[in-house]
């Protein structure tokens, strides 16, 4: 059967009935409907309802009719809000003829709503006996069929309103995505952290290594980019006077779509005044330990087959302890000389301008992070990954930076910030010259950025959080697709 030429029939078929209804009289795409509930209140308050005995007042209700099973004279129904579902049930007797017959032409997926009194069935199922319904909306398309529900994931995604009209788990997803922002910014504001909000479209790209999407200005005549971090722009508020602010934001980067990146994700991002990587570190753990009690009540998770505990303290290590703790391999002390063999001997993928940071990188990557499972914070990275970082007082080739990693995933980044101009412009055209060399993910050169350290920035640590991250962490998702409500996909073409 061909199945677009079926979903045009019944379509069709669905417009012949909603003519019909108007000539009765009947809006099949009504107006507003006041309730005196939601569906999940309604059944809580009625929990102890004796079976058998009906509710004293009326209750009205609305929401989606998710099942219909017909029986002669009675009608059972499934209505279904964003907060539950609960049986309905029709009866000849109890609505009259017209009502009940009009009650014929409705159909699953049409949007209702409900006046009647609440009562127990035998099996102690509550449920509302209708007095009156109302046709508020009319459904066109069918939904899924009923047993299997929605679970192709390309339809999932591209139809995410269909999605969530058939899989309440993936509504209660983004329901806790919401609890979870919030939970961030009452955490943040009672801590005196001010919320602000920067460009999203920049003319200097900055803030993060990463390749950016370039879009263009027709009244100024010039390119623009959305923006890949808002760190530079936060920082120049830190010039400007305040001491302790975060921005949730979207950011934007060109590159792959995999499980764990999209290019268009949420960030958390923060600065203090006068802290370090040390302070926001401790700022990170009370942060996310807040959130994860605020929302599930918990310090216990499992997270795909990981059975992960967020009680503090978390571990801190230095990026070459765990390497050494991992193989056995002091980078600490690698000479160049050594390079070559250790390239060879852990066959690690790098073939242009080798040096000890890259090496690490290389080793850290293949053989720590698969093994940190349990909140861990890894400290202390070579300069040459981290330009706006501040270097360590003990030893320049590394500098005051850490990354938070949970069930092997990088979930927050951090550094004591940079605010010697020099030496920000000395690292700026170090990435200038990469960018010039091909590297398209290099900063580029801000020159107002490095104007305005000029004027004086004072020590500050700083903070990233990915947002849908955390979400994939604590609704065991396996996926970023899974907790973005409209995630970026191929043509279908």
């Amino acid at each position: 059967m061909d199945i677009k030429k079926s979903t045009a029939e019944m379509i069709s078929n669905k417009w012949e009935g909603i003519e019909e209804l108007k000539k009765e009289g009947i809006d099949p795409f009504g107006y507003s409907f006041i309730r005196t509930c939601q569906i999940k209140d309604l059944i809580e308050k009625n929990k102890d309802l004796e079976i058998g005995r009906c509710s004293q007042g009326k209750a009205i209700i609305a929401g989606r009719l998710m099942a219909l099973r017909r029986h002669g004279k009675a009608i059972f129904g499934n209505l279904e809000d964003v907060s539950e579902k609960i049986q309905i049930y029709i009866k000849l007797n109890e609505i009259g003829e017209k009502a009940f017959n009009l009650f014929g032409k409705i159909d699953i997926g049409d949007i209702l709503g409900v006046t009647g009194l609440v009562f127990k069935t035998r099996t102690g199922e509550v449920t509302v006996l209708v007095k009156k319904f109302t046709l508020l909306c009319k459904s066109l398309r069918s939904l899924p069929e009923k047993w299997h529900g929605l679970r192709d994931v390309e339809i999932r995604y591209r139809k995410r309103y269909l999605d969530l009209i058939v899989n309440s788990a993936v509504r209660e997803i983004f329901i806790k995505r919401s609890k979870v922002v919030q939970s961030i910014r009452n955490f943040l504001d009672s801590r005196g952290y001010l919320e602000v909000e920067t460009p999203i479209m920049q003319p200097i790209p900055g803030g993060a290594t990463a390749r950016p999407f370039i879009t263009h200005h027709n009244t100024l005549d010039r390119d623009f980019y959305l923006r890949i971090a808002p760190e530079l722009y936060l920082k120049r508020l830190l010039v400007g006077g305040f001491e302790k602010i975060y921005e949730l934001s979207r950011n934007f980067r060109n590159e792959g779509i995999s499980t764990k990146h999209n290019p268009e994700f949420t960030m958390l991002e923060l600065y203090e005044a006068y802290g370090d990587y040390h302070s926001v570190m401790q700022i990170t753990e009370e942060l996310i330990i807040y959130v994860i009690k605020n929302v599930l009540g918990s310090l216990e998770i499992e997270y795909q087959g990981n059975k992960i505990n967020f009680t503090p303290p978390w571990k801190r290590i230095s990026m070459y302890k765990a390497i050494e703790e991992a193989i056995g391999l002091q980078v600490d002390n690698l000479l160049p000389a050594d390079y070559d063999k250790i390239i060879k001997k852990y066959k690690l993928n790098i073939k242009d301008n080798i040096n000890k940071g890259k090496i690490a990188n290389e080793l850290f990557e293949e053989y720590v992070v698969p093994t940190l499972i349990q909140p861990t914070f890894i400290l202390d990275y070579p300069l040459e990954f981290s330009p706006l970082s501040k270097q360590m007082k003990n030893n320049p080739e590394l500098v005051e930076r850490f990354e938070l990693f949970i069930n092997t995933m990088e979930l927050a980044n951090a550094f004591t910030e940079l605010n010697d101009p020099e030496e920000q412009k000395r690292r700026f055209e170090e990435q200038v010259a990469k960018k010039e060399a091909g590297d398209m993910e290099s900063h580029f050169m801000d020159e107002d950025y490095i104007e305005a350290l000029e004027y004086g920035m004072p020590p500050a640590g700083g903070l990233g959080i990915g947002i849908d991250r955390l979400i994939m962490l604590l609704t065991n998702s396996d996926s970023i697709k899974e907790v973005i409500l409209f995630p970026q996909l191929k043509s279908k073409e």
